[in-house]
């Protein structure tokens, strides 16, 4: 049997997956876990991982890699993005992790990160035809893949994340409306600074805010991988979980069927990211993919060590 594991420390979550390979870079999930441990937490103010946010991410990568030894996992690979990419100090986490499980973190380049997230859509629903754009949104970045087809286009990452939005500019609770427009104005801006403006055919999105926005459509009580993948996720639904959003305080949030209440203070910055990106690209729905970074990984080790 070859079980292989991928371990995906975030700047807002760590996302675990535990998966039986078969041919062709094709995989069947054992376990797919996600834990919301905040390792970029006040990352912008300071440029440093702070000493807590350290701790508990290293503890539940811990947790996860000891899961996967437990399940017979015969591979491990641990990876960061944003937060580790960003940080003065990510060489220190990065001992500590080695330290409490054995494992080297690698820190993938934002281009690298992207091309993942797009062999994850390859993996799962497919390109489709004519002009498409993927995106995953994440706490401390945004990735960005372009193509047309077999043919992979532009790939980049921005440092236009979640976490940063809300503890930048969505500091009041319930947000004001002033707040909510400011910050939507910046991010247009900021898309725009980094020449997102290409009109395409097709946007997919990923990532643990937009499956997030799926479940909360679909009023999901427990969370259905089937159900999101693929489903479609319309502007005018984009535009009333903003304000359903934007009308309650973070506590209020927590009880909305389908939001993980983790999620719950930075799923407006998440939604707005995601209305603007529609903006710029010209499109009025985005098809959500269950499959992020992880599993573009395990695609890429099912092809590559066979």
């Amino acid at each position: 049997m070859d079980r292989k594991a991928v371990i995906d420390i975030g700047t807002n979550s760590i996302k675990f997956i535990l998966a039986d390979m078969g041919k062709d870079g094709q995989f069947e999930a054992v376990m797919d876990k996600n834990n919301i441990a905040r390792l970029g937490e006040g990352l912008k103010e300071t440029g440093m991982l702070a000493a807590d946010a350290m701790s508990r991410n290293c503890e539940s990568v811990k947790q996860f890699a000891d899961i996967a030894r437990t399940e017979g996992a015969n591979e491990i690979l641990a990876v960061g993005t944003m937060a580790l990419r960003s940080a003065k100090n990510s060489a220190e986490f990065i001992r500590m992790v080695k330290s409490a499980t054995g494992l080297e973190v690698k820190v993938l380049p934002g281009e690298e990160e992207a091309r993942y997230s797009y062999l994850a859509v390859v993996s799962g629903i497919g390109l489709g035809k004519g002009r498409i754009a993927i995106v995953d949104t994440g706490g401390g970045s945004t990735e960005f893949v372009f193509g047309e087809g077999d043919a992979l286009g532009k790939r980049f990452s921005l440092d236009l994340g979640a976490v940063r939005i809300t503890e930048e500019m969505l500091r009041s609770d319930p947000v004001k409306k002033a707040e909510v427009d400011l910050a939507y104005k910046y991010i247009l801006r900021f898309l725009s600074e980094n020449g997102i403006h290409t009109k395409v055919d097709r946007l997919v999105g990923m990532g643990g805010g937009i499956t997030s926005m799926g479940a909360v459509m679909f009023k999901m009580a427990e969370y259905d991988p089937d159900k999101i993948q693929g489903c479609i996720l319309s502007l005018d639904e984009v535009e009333r979980q903003i304000g359903l959003y934007s009308a309650n305080t973070v506590e209020q949030r927590k009880l909305i069927v389908g939001l993980q209440p983790k999620r719950a203070d930075v799923i407006l910055a998440s939604a707005l990211i995601v209305k603007a990106i529609m903006g710029k690209l010209g499109v009025q729905a985005l098809t959500v993919s269950d499959r992020g970074l992880r599993h573009g990984l395990l695609y890429h080790l099912g092809r590559t060590r066979r």
